[in-house]
């Protein structure tokens, strides 16, 4: 086992890989930017190292910084949680050549899932259901208009590399294609370094589906059940439940064997995420998550399973804790991302943490980095808490989530509890009755 891991990350990820290795036993080591000196999981980490001033291309993504860090400190491990360089295979593979483990995936198989033309192909060689489109990128406008009369319009392009719905574009019109796949390039040449495009066919109203994998790296994978992200704001993940309350629990042991195997042939190592598109009860792949999902908890919470430490033994060498035999799904989870941004119009709210309170009980976790008197820096990602609520039923949770997040006080920055209290009091939300594009209709509709 490891004796020392160095988190390369901030915030509530960094705190809860934090914390897992404290209960393992293992010393931990944190990294931290000028602007995050007073992090909650710099105080509590048993060595701290600066590694650069507040911007994250200075700090967080410094490779040259964050390898020295680990070298100074003596650690023998680094995890990097999610975002920032968790899916950056050239930082696996420098970690790994200063003799250092990666706690992740082989940086092959981060390379391979990170280009959405490869992954496609990928994914479709180990029997995953693929959504009707181009086999490889787009080279130009003839070849486009081909497939897109072949699949039928409304069509999507979509970038290659990067996501956050940069570089996608939506045809519905043959006479619209040209300037959308001109845009397109443009947008994922702009925001990725790489304007490879590919066609896929668009689905009028799916939901978003991803299933939990884990693999042992030596063919040995199980799955951990699914989860429903369908609400979404601009492509960006605002709640989140598990099982989720669309599929059936056939539909849910069919696909969950079909991520498992493909996950054991790709001889997978530790924590991914497969995502999918659902729409009449078929699954269509989209994409796989070489990393920790920032929505790990629900599915902790219906298994009974910590994620993290199955991925710092998997990184160790040792077995995982659990084969498929042992999965047990029980219960419902939801989580709701809290935001430092204002509920209606998302512009973000850094600053003074005046007054903090978290819900407790039963069932009620909270994974934040908040305490009275921090400062929210400008400078990152504006969730700062998130709120996961465990019930035996469905209904159960609900109420215990709308408890919850009448309980949680932020006092100082505007956030985004406001927003998910009123979802919650929605009809579709509480029969489950949601699509991806139900969040953004009616946040158009409160207007």
């Amino acid at each position: 086992m490891f004796e020392k891991v160095l988190i390369a990350n901030r915030g509530e990820i960094a705190l809860r890989i934090l914390r897992a290795c404290h209960e393992m036993g293992i010393q931990t080591v944190a990294v931290h930017s000028t602007a995050d000196a007073e992090a909650k999981h710099v105080r509590l980490a048993d060595e701290a190292v600066c590694i650069g001033p507040p911007s994250a291309a200075d700090s967080y993504l410094n490779i040259a910084n964050i390898i020295a860090a680990a070298e100074v400190s003596g650690a023998d491990a680094i995890h990097p949680g999610y975002g920032f360089l968790s899916e950056n295979a050239k930082f696996a593979d420098i970690v790994e050549a200063h003799n250092i483990a990666f706690i992740g995936p082989s940086p092959e198989h981060i390379r391979v899932m990170g280009d959405k033309v490869q992954a496609k192909k990928t994914a479709g060689a180990v029997g995953l259901p693929l959504v009707p489109g181009s086999e490889g990128a787009v080279s130009d406008l003839e070849e486009a208009e081909t497939i897109a009369f072949e699949i039928g319009y409304p069509v999507l392009v979509k970038a290659a590399s990067g996501g956050g719905g940069r570089g996608m574009k939506v045809v519905e019109r043959p006479e619209d294609l040209s300037r959308s796949l001109s845009q397109a390039k443009s947008e994922a040449k702009a925001a990725f370094g790489d304007d490879t495009v590919y066609i896929e066919k668009y689905l009028g109203n799916p939901r978003h589906i991803e299933f939990q994998i884990f693999g042992d790296g030596q063919g040995g994978a199980v799955h951990l059940g699914e989860r429903d992200c369908s609400l979404q704001r601009r492509h960006q993940k605002v709640l989140e439940e598990a099982p989720s309350p669309a599929l059936s629990a056939d539909e849910r042991d069919r696909m969950g064997e079909v991520c498992r195997q493909a996950i054991a042939d790709l001889k997978y190592r530790g924590a991914g995420t497969i995502e999918f598109l659902y729409e009449d009860g078929n699954f269509y792949f989209i994409e796989m998550n070489t990393r920790l999902q920032v929505e790990h908890p629900v599915t902790e919470m219906i298994t009974g399973l910590d994620l993290v430490r199955e991925q710092i033994r998997v990184a160790a060498g040792l077995p995982m804790s659990v084969t498929q035999a042992d999965v047990r799904l029980s219960g419902h989870a939801i989580e709701c991302r809290i935001n430092a941004e204002d509920p209606r119009t998302f512009a973000p709210s850094p600053g003074l943490v005046e007054q903090y309170h978290v819900p407790g009980g039963l069932g009620v976790r909270v994974d934040s980095a908040l305490y009275d008197g921090y400062r929210i820096p400008p400078y990152y990602d504006s969730l700062i808490s998130k709120l996961i609520v465990y019930g035996a039923t469905r209904e159960e949770c609900i109420m215990r989530l709308r408890r919850s997040l009448r309980e949680y006080v932020i006092e100082g920055p505007k956030t985004t509890i406001p927003l998910h209290q009123a979802l919650i009091e929605e009809p579709d939300i509480q029969n489950g009755d949601y699509s991806i594009k139900w969040l953004e209709a009616w946040l158009a509709a409160q207007d």
